[in-house]
């Protein structure tokens, strides 16, 4: 796998580096989106979750007013609540696999009033899933397709994208997933799509956890992936991204942030807890349910998060000290949903809908918005050179159109 990691030896452009730092700012002080924008290039996430994706490039928008989000598509009906919550979008709960099957491209285009003139970017961010509960008996072999991202893929070609990106796990390019990423690229390619991909450290982006995924961007046009932004010395800490948040009790709910509250734990969960040594202390054999030195495996459950690192990968289980190394560093508890939330690098005025596990859930599934902010900020870049305000008819970018004359062109943005 360590062949295929993106480091800071890629280029870093001057321009890619500081659209970035703008964008970092702008998602600091991230609000809610409550109008339409009138922006020159369209978004639309399929399995958009609450929107993590999405989040870095409407963040990177308010300072260049380049991206347009019209909508979000995914079948978690609270995280779709959130997403239109931030965004002002429109939402649509509904299978990709349903999409795919049924041939729905027309009800999407319509729903999200897809302009075929307009420069589009499809996100799809699809699980390493196959096929196999939801087939058809009579399928066409040239028809078929054996994963949720290649149902994914042959949908959205239907809307000749400019961009498509992707996100996964690093075994999707390097392990037992690789089946899944063969067959998306196959149709890419056949459609004149130039396919490229890396695997990121999350962290090298600014986000204070270390969190490896595999980045698949695909254009017709060539273009650049992100380059790292921080070398490893450089990576932000727990302290970083939690330590200035006041102490709170196991279930303790603060009126100044009622996103600052943990799961209520048991007096034995505490108690175990409290005998784990503190900033980055794992659990002592014999301390807590003795099952746990019958194997091995366990060697993370009930550890604590170390000040000095990033955080371990978060994940929609990061609620229970049961489930891994998701204790605070010095208080005797869980995470809570605020501290879940910066440590995946989402800004304190992004909301999340529901209750306590569909907060977790949405921000453990979430790609981290400073990685998707990079993501945003490279096709950013790589829509300023191509100059193009439009798309003529074949879906192809127009290059005799004028550059438009407004924030959306780099050399201004930048001057």
């Amino acid at each position: 796998m360590k062949k295929n990691i993106a480091t800071n030896l890629m280029t870093l452009d001057n321009s890619y580096k500081t659209l970035f730092e703008k964008g970092v700012n702008m998602l600091k002080n991230w609000k809610p989106i409550r109008a339409k924008s009138e922006a020159p290039i369209d978004v639309l996430d399929f399995f958009s979750g609450c929107g993590g994706m999405s989040l870095g490039f409407g963040a990177l928008s308010k300072y260049t007013g380049m991206f347009n989000i019209i909508g979000g598509v995914d079948i978690n009906e609270t995280a779709l609540k959130s997403f239109a919550t931030n965004f002002g979008a429109k939402t649509l709960k509904k299978d990709i696999r349903e999409i795919y099957l049924k041939k729905e491209q027309n009800f999407i285009r319509d729903y999200f009033n897809i302009k075929p003139e307009k420069p589009l970017v499809i996100i799809g961010c699809a699980p390493c899933q196959g096929f196999s509960a939801h087939r058809k008996t009579n399928w066409d072999s040239e028809d078929e397709r054996n994963t949720l991202i290649g149902a994914f893929v042959e949908t959205i070609l239907k809307f000749s994208p400019d961009f498509v990106v992707m996100e996964n796990v690093p075994e999707i390019l390097d392990g037992k997933y690789t089946e899944h990423y063969a067959e998306a690229k196959k149709l890419l390619e056949k459609k004149g799509y130039i396919v490229k991909q890396a695997i990121y450290n999350s962290a090298v982006f600014g986000v204070p956890q270390s969190r490896y995924r595999a980045v698949i961007l695909a254009s017709k046009q060539d273009f650049s992936l992100p380059a790292a932004i921080l070398t490893e010395d450089e990576f932000k800490t727990v302290r970083d991204a939690i330590g200035d948040l006041p102490k709170v009790k196991a279930g303790e709910i603060l009126e100044s942030d009622v996103y600052h509250r943990s799961a209520s734990h048991k007096k034995e969960t505490i108690k175990t807890i409290s005998l784990v040594p503190k900033n980055g202390g794992s659990r002592p054999r014999g301390v807590g349910p003795k099952c746990l030195d019958k194997v091995n495996g366990f060697s993370d459950v009930y550890g604590r998060l170390s000040w000095s690192k990033p955080s371990i990968t978060l994940t929609q289980y990061s609620r229970n000290p049961a489930s891994g190394r998701f204790t605070h560093p010095t208080q005797n508890r869980g995470l809570t949903i605020r501290e879940a939330a910066r440590l995946q690098s989402f800004p304190d005025g992004f909301i999340f809908e529901g209750n306590l596990d569909h907060c977790f859930k949405q921000i453990g599934e979430s790609v981290p918005p400073l990685l998707s902010l990079a993501i945003a900020t490279q096709i950013a870049v790589e829509f300023s050179k191509r100059g193009a305000s439009q798309k003529n008819n074949s879906g192809k970018i127009n290059q005799k159109v004028k550059k438009p004359e407004n924030k959306y062109v780099l050399n201004k943005i930048l001057a």
